[in-house]
């Protein structure tokens, strides 16, 4: 019986200094020392990769994704080898790996790429040659050789689909938190850290705001049902497991409260009551790759109506030059722009069997003068827009209206 097969994921915190980056071998040495295959995925150190971008950008104006990709994978080379040294000198063979010596196939999509496929061959070598294998997060390969980067939270990703390819039995991510809480513990200090959460509320989380991992990492989980273990890289103390959705889980109505302020929200005003505007509204923005998130469109009076919805903040400008264009091609009256809203969500998978949820919601606002702008609902989770000076305050009262106060605090 082959041994248990670890996958360890430590961020840019983690590797942030030369004495953490040993404290992180001790980690690593420990765990092969209980008898498991380890292969290790790490970040650049803590603010390498802003830096580096900070030197493309200071080169050049223009856009040059490849280039780009080719300079900031560094951060990632140099924590690998970096590891690699410090468990040699603890006694443990280790051996770095980029992501093409693995290989990690990704498509074309500079500093943007998704993961395609990825070669196990090389890395079960390795271990099987009593190695742990350290990997450089957030980088991959394309068809045609060129270094490709995945984007903000690219390691979380490296690490969990690592975990599906080799069939490990479980992705541990390490960061400088102790799990996934019930919301931003910063904000609200009763929040309390989750043993365990539903890969489908993890999902919402992540996209609605919530820092712990990245979304595409979840959606990896989720669809090749990889046990993620969040957890710190300083603590001893067990994380937060994100795994499959059971019926314990189900007797909790709501598992947490995400916030969102890196959004503002665009109204185009008087807009022609007819069939297509709102494709005629939102193609272009998806022609730009801007996402659109939240979408209200008012009841039709006289033949015309008001489209609302909202995109991230730092697309604002480019939305609203698409936006404000379209509006003088098809008659509206007007466009307007609020950059001072948030977005405020429950999120829980009891949510499908208990009635009154989104009710409970609005009516804890409303005590609280809270003025609701927009509203979106799926089955686990109700969103609402509001102004952002009222989010701590949202926040908390909802954290306390559904029980998810600790009890100690």
């Amino acid at each position: 019986m082959s041994k248990p097969l670890v996958v360890q994921k430590y961020g840019g915190t983690s590797m942030g200094s030369v004495e953490r980056i040993q404290h992180v071998a001790r980690r690593v040495k420990q765990t092969a020392d209980a008898g498991n295959r380890v292969v290790v995925v790490v970040s650049a150190m803590s603010g390498e990769t802003d830096r580096l971008l900070g030197l493309c950008q200071a080169i050049s104006s223009n856009s040059h994704p490849r280039e780009a990709d080719q300079v900031v994978a560094t951060g990632e080379q140099v924590s690998i080898g970096l590891l690699a040294m410090a468990l040699r000198d603890l006694g443990q063979n280790a051996v770095s790996l980029l992501g093409s010596q693995v290989a990690i196939r990704t498509d074309r999509a500079h500093t943007k790429a998704r993961i395609q496929a990825i070669e196990g061959d090389r890395i079960f070598r390795e271990l099987d040659a009593g190695r742990v294998v350290v990997v450089a997060g957030f980088q991959g390969i394309d068809d045609d050789g060129n270094v490709t980067t995945l984007g903000r939270g690219g390691s979380d990703t490296t690490g969990v689909a690592l975990a599906a390819a080799l069939k490990a039995d479980v992705c541990e991510i390490y960061t400088d938190v102790t799990g996934v809480f019930t919301t931003d513990p910063n904000m609200v200090p009763k929040a309390r850290k989750l043993a365990r959460v539903s890969y489908e509320e993890m999902l919402e989380m992540a996209s609605l705001g919530a820092k712990v991992l990245a979304l595409r990492s979840v959606e990896f989980g989720a669809k090749y049902s990889v046990k993620i273990h969040v957890r710190s890289t300083f603590s001893e103390e067990e994380g937060t497991v994100v795994c499959q959705e059971d019926e314990e889980m189900e007797n909790v109505v709501v598992s947490g409260i995400t916030y969102n302020k890196n959004e503002s929200k665009i109204a185009v005003r008087g807009v022609p009551d007819q069939p297509g505007v709102a494709a005629r509204l939102l193609s272009p923005l998806a022609e730009a790759n801007i996402v659109v998130d939240m979408i209200v469109q008012n009841l039709s009076a006289q033949g015309h109506t008001d489209f609302t919805f909202t995109v991230p903040k730092s697309d604002t400008n480019a939305a609203l030059e698409i936006v404000e264009r379209l509006a003088k091609e098809l008659g509206a009256t007007g466009v307007e722009c609020d950059r001072g809203i948030a977005k405020v969500s429950i999120v829980g998978v009891g949510m499908r069997s208990h009635a009154g949820v989104a009710s409970k919601m609005f009516q804890t606002l409303a005590a609280e003068n809270i003025n609701i702008q927009m509203i979106s609902t799926s089955e686990i989770k109700v969103s609402v827009v509001i102004d952002e000076k009222y989010v701590e305050l949202a926040v908390r009262v909802l954290h306390s209206a559904f029980g998810l106060d600790a009890p100690d605090a």
